[in-house]
C-alpha cells in the first residue's frame, strides 16, 4: 500500500429495515430473558408495533463486495443514482459507521464533508468550531491559528465568526465547513453532494479549491450528480448501482457509459408514437439528438468541438410553411441564446410537402463555456404559430480539456467563452 492512500477490499454494509437501535444491551437482555421463559420476543418488529407474531427483519445490503484503490494525489469521482450506496461508502471511509464485511485501509489524515455542519457543535461559535475540527484532525492550536485568517476569508464569514453556529443558515454552515475541511491540510479530502446547498458562486469557488488541493498532491474523493464538475475535477471515476461497482476507470469512459445508460442526462430524444409526439395534425417532431462532426452520438463535448443538433420532423399536410427555432439555457436557467433556422434559405419560411425532414444546426467550437445546458425546440408555422414545442428536450455537457488555458488553472467565468482575435504592437 506504499503508493495507495485508500484501499477497499470486499466491502459490504448491511442494514436491518424496520429495526431501530436493535443492538443495545437492554434490548438484548429483554430478548434473552423472554427466550429463557419461553415467551415471545418483546423487541421483534411486530411486537413493537402491537402485533402478536414474530417477524424476522428484512435485510438490505447498501453496499456489497466493493473493491478499489485510490493512489496518493488522485481525485476520484463517485457517481450513481440516488440510493446507489455513494453516501454509505463515504460514511464508512470517514469512519462514521462500520462495514459489515470487508475492510478499509487509509494512509494519511482524513477530513470529510458529508452533510451540512459535519463535525460542528451548534453551541460553539464559528471560531471555536474551526479549532475543534483542527483538533479532531490532529492539528495543534498553533497550526490552526496560522490557517484561521485564510479559512475565514474563504468562507466570507468574518462578521459572524464569533456567533454560535446554531444561528447560521445552511449556506453559512457549508461555507465554513468546507473552508475548514479544505484548508486544514488533510492528506485525504472527502466531499459529498453537500456543495449543492451553496450558491452558484460559492460552488465554483469550492470546485476551484478542490482543483488546487488535487494539484498539491492530496487525495480527493468527490461525490456529485454534476457530471461536468466530475469531469473537470477527476481523472478516474467509479459508477455505483444498487451497492455494487458497475464500472471503474478513466473518468470520460465511466461517465459516457453512465450517461448513455440514461441515469442522468440525455443527448437523444425520440417520439416513436406520432400521436404522443409534440405537434398537431399539420406537423410533429420525431427526434432530437446531439452528434459530433462525424454524426456520432455524443454525451460530452470539449470546448474545441463543434456541437451538431440534429432534428427530424414529419409534415402531415401539404404546403405547410415551417421553420425551426431552438433556445439554449444554462444550469442557472439563463437564456444563453435563441436561433431560428433563418440561415437555411432553401427551407426557411418555405412550403413543405408531406413527408419526413431532417435539419441540422451547428454550434461552433469555442463558443460555449464549460457547463451543462438544456435545449428547448420549437416547430413554428408561418413564422408566428407554434406547432410543436419540446422543453429541455436534450442536455448538452461542455467540458474543458485544458487546451488554450496556458498557465491559468482557475475557473473561467462567463456564459460564453469565444476565442477572440487579439493583436499587439509595440509603441
Amino acid at each position: 500500500m506504499s503508493d495507495c492512500a485508500i484501499q477497499v477490499e470486499s466491502l459490504g454494509k448491511e442494514y436491518r429495515l424496520g429495526v431501530v437501535n436493535h443492538h443495545t444491551l437492554a434490548r438484548e437482555l429483554q430478548s434473552w430473558w423472554a427466550k429463557v421463559r419461553g415467551k415471545e420476543d418483546p423487541n421483534s418488529p411486530l411486537q413493537i408495533s402491537g402485533q402478536s407474531s414474530p417477524l424476522t427483519p428484512e435485510r438490505f445490503w447498501a453496499l456489497r463486495d466493493l473493491s478499489f484503490e485510490v493512489k496518493r494525489g488522485e481525485t476520484l469521482g463517485i457517481i450513481g443514482r440516488n440510493g446507489a450506496g455513494k453516501s454509505t461508502l463515504l460514511k464508512i471511509l470517514s469512519q462514521v459507521t462500520a462495514p459489515t464485511t470487508g475492510q478499509v485501509r487509509l494512509k494519511g489524515r482524513l477530513a470529510s464533508l458529508l452533510e451540512v455542519g459535519t463535525g460542528f457543535h451548534p453551541e460553539l461559535t464559528g471560531r471555536e468550531n474551526v479549532f475543534l475540527n483542527g483538533a479532531i484532525l490532529g492539528m495543534s492550536r498553533s497550526e490552526v491559528g496560522r490557517k484561521l485568517d485564510e479559512i475565514v476569508a474563504f468562507a466570507e464569514l468574518a462578521q459572524f465568526l464569533d456567533t454560535p453556529v446554531k444561528r447560521y443558515s445552511s449556506g453559512m454552515y457549508v461555507r465554513l465547513a468546507f473552508a475548514v475541511a479544505a484548508h486544514l491540510e488533510p492528506e485525504i479530502l472527502i466531499v459529498d453532494e453537500v456543495l449543492a446547498v451553496g450558491d452558484v458562486q460559492f460552488q465554483r469557488k469550492c470546485l476551484g479549491k478542490m482543483e488546487e488541493v488535487g494539484r498539491q498532491g492530496r487525495t480527493v474523493l468527490f461525490v456529485s450528480h454534476n457530471m461536468t464538475a466530475v469531469q473537470r475535477l477527476c481523472r478516474k471515476a467509479i459508477w455505483l448501482e444498487q451497492g455494487r461497482v458497475v464500472q471503474q476507470g478513466e473518468v470520460a469512459q465511466v461517465l459516457s457509459s453512465y450517461l448513455q445508460n440514461g441515469s442522468e442526462s440525455a443527448c437523444y430524444k425520440a417520439w416513436d408514437d406520432p400521436a404522443a409526439a409534440p405537434g398537431n395534425e399539420r406537423a410533429c417532431l420525431r427526434s432530437v439528438k446531439l452528434v459530433d462532426d462525424q454524426g456520432m452520438d455524443q454525451v460530452f463535448f470539449h470546448l474545441e468541438q463543434n456541437v451538431v443538433i440534429e432534428v427530424e420532423y414529419t409534415v402531415h399536410r401539404a404546403d405547410t410553411v415551417l421553420n425551426l427555432s431552438l433556445s439554449l439555457f444554462n444550469q442557472e436557467e439563463v437564456h444563453v441564446f435563441a436561433s431560428p433556422s433563418i440561415t437555411d434559405p432553401a427551407w426557411f419560411m418555405k412550403k413543405h410537402q408531406v413527408g419526413s425532414y431532417r435539419s441540422r444546426c451547428l454550434i461552433p467550437a469555442r463558443l460555449l463555456n464549460q457547463g451543462r445546458y438544456h435545449l428547448t425546440l420549437l416547430l413554428v408555422e408561418n413564422g408566428r404559430t407554434i406547432t410543436a414545442q419540446a422543453d429541455r428536450v436534450v442536455t448538452l455537457d461542455m467540458v474543458d480539456s485544458g487546451a488554450g488555458r496556458g498557465n491559468f488553472f482557475g475557473s473561467w467565468g462567463g456564459v460564453v467563452r469565444p476565442n477572440l482575435d487579439w493583436q499587439t504592437e509595440r509603441l
